[in-house]
């Protein structure tokens, strides 16, 4: 299960309606609605400089979020659209949706790479170049990982590591169907160096 939900804190809005809505961009608020999760719809205000904060964060859509309201319980949400103003592109509106456990959702998941001192590779002067170091995958919300681990123990230079070697949690899986590349061990640049002026020379001689 992930160690740390990041909190959205929120404030019950009173009145519905646009009316409502205009009253709180006025007061430099973002109006908003939480619903399902077989409860009924919350209309919400978020602060204005806050939410922008947020989304500026990157991949707000896609992170589950802990909704903060005063007067309610915590509950696990996951944006659902975020409405921006035509013109200036600014957020007017959000839509939060509850989650249930059982619920199938997209998150990104953080890669974490563990035995560095044991990797071959790494010892002789390779690289680790990492390509990927959050995974999209599709979890159920009620046991999301916390990260994905990749062991380096015994990685050689020029290994690569796709998303095949990684355990996935049970129930999760990634949503690009490919076989897609995690991470892998180049060479010193002086050995890559090396490796060139040999081709070159090779070359020059086939000449």
């Amino acid at each position: 299960m992930a160690g740390e939900i990041p909190d959205l804190i929120a404030k019950v809005r009173t009145g519905t309606g646009k009316g409502a809505a205009r009253q709180s961009r006025r007061e430099g608020k973002v109006p908003g609605v939480v619903y399902g999760g077989g409860n009924d719809p919350i209309a919400i205000d978020m602060d204005y400089n806050y939410l922008v904060k947020r989304l500026k964060e990157g991949r707000f859509l896609s992170k589950l979020w802990n909704l903060k309201v005063e007067g309610h319980d915590d509950v696990r949400v996951i944006c659902r659209s975020v409405q921006r103003d035509v013109i200036k592109d600014l957020p007017t509106h959000v839509d939060l949706m509850r989650l249930r456990r059982t619920t199938r959702i997209k998150l990104f998941i953080h890669v974490e790479f563990i035995n560095h001192g044991l990797a071959p590779g790494l010892k002789k002067g390779g690289t680790l170049t990492v390509v990927r170091p959050e995974v999209e995958l599709s979890v159920i919300a009620g046991d999301i990982p916390e990260k994905l681990v990749v062991d380096l123990t015994g990685k050689q230079i020029g290994d690569v590591i796709h998303i095949s070697d990684i355990a996935l949690p049970e129930g999760a899986k990634p949503t690009v169907t490919r076989n897609f590349v995690i991470a892998n061990l180049a060479a010193p640049k002086g050995l890559q160096a090396g490796d060139e002026d040999e081709e070159v020379e090779e070359e020059e001689e086939e000449i």
